[in-house]
């Protein structure tokens, strides 16, 4: 079980970083919950696979570049929880005030959620 949620997940994090959202999505169940939490607070959610590649598609126009690096690994009885290094070029001026061509780097945390060999909740935190 343990080699195959690893496997799950590593195909996850090379689809995102090469921004193939079929890739991202292989191993996903139809109604997956995605949160993104910064700073202790959700600040997107999805429910639904139509929902999470909607966002994902959008979300592929924000950079020119992005990669999700794995440093450490968790697992525990139903899910797996990884720490990341994330890089990215931004494509696009944010509201935040960074700009188009800006690097963004962050540590987080992404936390999988499993049922039946199917991702059934993802949560991003940072």
């Amino acid at each position: 079980m343990t080699f195959q949620r690893k496997k799950i997940i590593e195909n996850y994090v090379h689809a995102y970083n090469h921004f193939d959202i079929e890739g991202m999505v292989q191993n996903m169940d139809e109604n997956i919950i995605f949160e993104n939490i910064t700073d202790g607070k959700v600040d997107l959610r999805t429910e639904g696979l139509k929902q999470f590649v909607q966002q994902a598609t959008a979300a592929k126009a924000y950079f020119d570049c992005r990669n999700q690096q794995i440093e450490t690994w968790d697992f525990l009885e139903a899910t797996v929880k990884i720490s990341i290094s994330y890089k990215a070029i931004l494509a696009i001026d944010l509201p935040n005030g960074m700009k188009a061509g800006d690097s963004l780097e962050m540590r987080g945390t992404s936390i999988f959620a499993f049922a039946d060999g199917k991702i059934i909740r993802l949560t991003d935190k940072s």
